[in-house]
């Protein structure tokens, strides 16, 4: 088999080579898509930069009420306006989100155990393609467990979800999922992104690690990075800064949004250096500022 240990070879992810994409358009690896794939995810990535600032508040379906979520009527009013995308599940989006968002749509559609279960790892399909395209999602979101024991259960969730929306035009997005158990390396995102974009989703959501420019370079699909725990707010900026400047295609902030004590301000300084290419100076100096005024 290829690649073992023992036999490795020496690899070379040409980082000094962009990607090369079919045509101009601004999504990687999307140039071979049809009309309504790419018109979705302009939806996500914004067409001038090419990224996107995502808001996860889809915790809930596992997690029950999370500290930071508990009134999502109250809390995505506030925040709409100054992200990109929200990635909610549709129990969520249909009872808290007013059908007069503008803003792409990151809709979960895989389910599975509650944290009162040890092993989350089998996930199933719980949302259809019919119900995505009535909710106008523009993407639909899977948990991919990679190396865990239902692997083999979220990659037939994983390939489902692709055949239905390349049936219908609506990309997915494979979520890397990291369990106690799993290793959080550069191999470990390697594996995982691959697998998932070689199953044919069209956004990989994956973690920052050390050598991450290696793991975009062998990703041919855009890399969204996850935010995590919740980190005091210079340490995630940082850790943005750093994902940018490794590749990534933007930031899906959950925690470090919805926990901090000034969400909106937090949100605007990660649009700072997603989409204005600001330091990571600049954008704890645009939070303090931001933060002076609410």
């Amino acid at each position: 088999m290829a690649d073992l240990d023992e036999i490795k070879a020496e690899k070379d992810y040409h980082l000094d080579k962009p990607f090369t994409t079919v045509g101009d358009f601004h999504v990687k690896g999307a140039g071979n898509l049809d009309w309504g794939m790419r018109k979705r995810l302009s939806n996500i990535f914004n067409p001038k930069t090419g990224n996107t600032v995502m808001f996860a508040f889809d915790h809930g379906y596992f997690m029950g009420s999370v500290s930071g979520l508990e009134r999502l009527d109250l809390l995505i009013p506030r925040l709409a306006p100054h992200i990109d995308v929200l990635m909610g599940t549709r129990g969520a989006l249909r009872t808290s989100v007013s059908p007069s968002f503008r803003k792409g749509v990151a809709l979960r559609v895989s389910s599975g155990s509650s944290m009162l279960n040890d092993d989350l790892s089998h996930e199933t399909l719980a949302v259809d393609i019919e119900d995505a395209i009535r909710m106008d999602a523009d993407c639909m979101a899977v948990q991919v467990f990679i190396g865990a024991d239902g692997q083999k259960d979220s990659i037939d969730t994983l390939s489902k979800v692709v055949n239905a929306g390349n049936r219908y035009g609506v990309p997915t997005l494979g979520v890397v999922a990291v369990g106690k158990d799993m290793e959080r390396t550069d191999r470990y995102f390697k594996l995982a992104t691959r697998i998932i974009a070689e199953l044919g989703a069209n956004i990989v959501k994956t973690y920052y690690c050390d050598r991450f420019e290696e793991v975009v370079a062998a990703c041919p699909v855009p890399i969204v990075v996850a935010g995590g725990k919740k980190l005091p707010e210079k340490e995630a900026l940082d850790m943005a800064f750093k994902a940018m400047q490794g590749g990534a295609s933007g930031l899906d902030m959950g925690r470090n949004i919805f926990q901090s004590r000034y969400p909106q301000a937090m949100a605007d300084a990660v649009s700072k250096i997603v989409h204005e290419n600001f330091t990571i100076n600049e954008a704890w100096e645009f939070f303090e500022d931001t933060r002076s005024c609410l």
